[in-house]
């Protein structure tokens, strides 16, 4: 059809100057001029055509750039982040105007942000190790010595063989063990007595401090076969360099995007680095405590595990590379220790405080949870592990605590190792990428009314099983970068939160409003500060000191 409408114009155009080119002419007619530039017109127009097929082409076929904020040189797209709001909830307001995947410049650095399980799979699971980098920025420096850890190490060589050795570590305490169960039970009974003492005294607590202490504890018997007793000094002092890292590392504050700015006095880094030197005090202690003590027929925590692997690795008696090659250096048992440490600390006992702020905002989860401890457990014996198939309806709780308040909202940052592509977008070497997980568990598409608190949400229609209702569901992370801890994680949250609700009512005092639901951003979303009252449950006064 386009040829004969081009066969057709072209004879009308020479009918139309068949007249012209009858008129004698020196030099080239008039004739041949129009038809040299009807021809130029064509070539010209043939040209933009095809321009516009090969850009439609490449937009359905091939690839493109995600959309992109408004950038500047130099301070990139800092201008359009201004607002009172956190940065997770900025970027599930930003996925309205950009879309659910979208990029934007921090200074110098191009970041995508991921809002939809689709892509956020495509990351973690699918191109794992394509995504398994992570960028290195001022903060994350001083708290790794250089990304001498786990969480925010590279992905190398030397990351592989250190969570490799962890997770070996950690499976010697593993789900189901029995010396796990009875180190988290021994802290659920301490906790569960210094409430029994607070209602005694009919004193409200603020159970922040008593939470971390008993998490802390068990992580302590993990990693250095110790533990804190309340009130010791270096655990305050433990308490307080938590703290001041969970405020300043990693927020992509000024000086983790912008260097150069490290030259400059900075509150905040100073904080750090101080916060830094009183935790590494305190591992070095612990490190040297352990090469004094250390015996190749007896391994009794993670420390052991890891000077047993370096000095594997300096004798050339592991199938790995030797011991520089895979980076087992003073520096990097510390890092790892640390980072589990630190890790498992501040995550899991900031999901159990969210935990019980939720249960005192709906004190009916809070009885329909003791009504099934009551039925499924009684009153004879504490919850243990092998109880949690009987008690659906506080894993579902739990799971749901975990979606409404993500502990880490924003996961670390990955960086793209190569080349590749997130769905139809191309994504650099190089380039950021950070999956919102809070967008992942309120996407309303997803998860019905997801601001409302209900547990009922992960239960089947008879309410006796678990199930995940939704694709959009990641509290631990997913693929290469899972969380390590994950499997420890669930077994202290059900046997401190079974312990404790088996035992006590928790409000809190008369008169006092309901803990704020806001939370603090940083490397973990920290519920506010608030007290508590602890009722006893009848029964259990009479059998207040049995171990829980």
């Amino acid at each position: 059809m386009a040829l004969l409408l081009l066969r057709n114009l072209l004879h009308s155009f020479c009918n139309a100057l068949r007249p012209l080119s009858q008129t004698p002419q020196t030099g080239p007619s008039a004739a041949d001029m129009a038809v040299f530039l009807l021809l130029c017109v064509f070539f010209a127009v043939g040209l933009a055509l095809l321009a516009l097929q090969l850009k439609l082409r490449m937009s359905v076929h091939g690839p493109q750039e995600p959309p992109r904020l408004p950038s500047l040189p130099l301070i990139g797209s800092l201008l359009s982040l201004r607002s009172p709001h956190p940065p997770h909830l900025l970027f599930k307001e930003l996925q309205r105007k950009y879309g659910q995947t979208y990029s934007l410049m921090m200074g110098s650095h191009c970041v995508i942000i991921v809002n939809h399980h689709t892509h956020a799979k495509e990351v973690l699971m699918k191109k794992g190790k394509i995504f398994a980098g992570r960028p290195r920025t001022v903060t994350t420096d001083v708290l790794t010595r250089d990304g001498k850890d786990i969480a925010f190490g590279d992905y190398s060589t030397t990351w592989r063989f250190h969570r490799k050795i962890v997770h070996g570590a950690l499976c010697m305490f593993g789900e189901g063990s029995a010396a796990i169960e009875k180190i988290i039970t021994a802290e659920a009974q301490s906790l569960c007595a210094i409430l029994s003492e607070a209602a005694a005294a009919r004193l409200a607590l603020d159970l922040s401090p008593e939470l971390t202490r008993a998490v802390t504890n068990v992580i302590c018997a993990l990693c250095f076969n110790s533990s804190y007793r309340r009130g010791d000094p270096e655990f305050e002092a433990m308490l307080s360099y938590s703290q001041g890292i969970v405020d300043t590392v990693a927020k992509d504050s000024l000086v983790d995007i912008f260097p150069w700015l490290q030259i400059f006095p900075n509150a905040d880094l100073h904080l750090l680095k101080k916060c830094v030197a009183i935790r590494d005090q305190l591992l070095q202690k612990q490190y040297d405590k352990h090469k004094v003590d250390y015996s190749d027929s007896v391994q009794r925590d993670l420390m052991d595990a890891l000077l047993r692997a370096k000095r594997s690795a300096e004798n050339n008696n592991t199938v790995e590379l030797g011991a520089d090659s895979v980076g087992l250096s003073d520096d990097h048992l510390l890092m790892t220790v640390g980072d589990i440490f630190g890790a498992g600390v501040e995550t899991t006992s900031t999901v159990l405080k969210w935990a019980i702020t939720y249960l005192i905002h709906h004190p009916q989860v809070q009885r329909h949870i003791q009504e099934e401890l009551d039925s499924k457990v009684g009153g004879d014996r504490s919850p243990q592990l092998s109880d949690r198939g009987s008690l659906p309806y506080l894993e579902a709780t739990i799971r749901e605590v975990l979606r409404i308040r993500p502990v880490a909202p924003l996961l670390i940052p990955h960086m793209a190792l190569s080349d590749s592509s997130i769905g139809d977008f191309t994504v650099r070497k190089g380039t950021r990428v950070i999956i919102n997980l809070w967008s992942l568990h309120h996407d309303e598409k997803e998860w019905k009314n997801p601001e409302l608190f209900d547990p009922g949400r992960f239960l089947n229609s008879e309410g006796t099983g678990l199930i995940i209702p939704s694709a959009s569901y990641l509290p631990f992370g997913a693929g290469v970068r899972v969380c390590l801890g994950e499997a420890l994680a669930k077994m202290e949250l059900f046997l401190f939160l079974s312990c404790i609700l088996q035992r006590f009512t928790l409000s809190v005092p008369s008169g006092q409003p309901l803990p704020s639901l806001e939370g603090k951003f940083g490397v973990v979303l920290q519920p506010a500060k608030y007290n508590v009252n602890a009722t006893p449950r009848p029964g259990w006064e009479r059998i207040k000191c049995q171990p829980c």
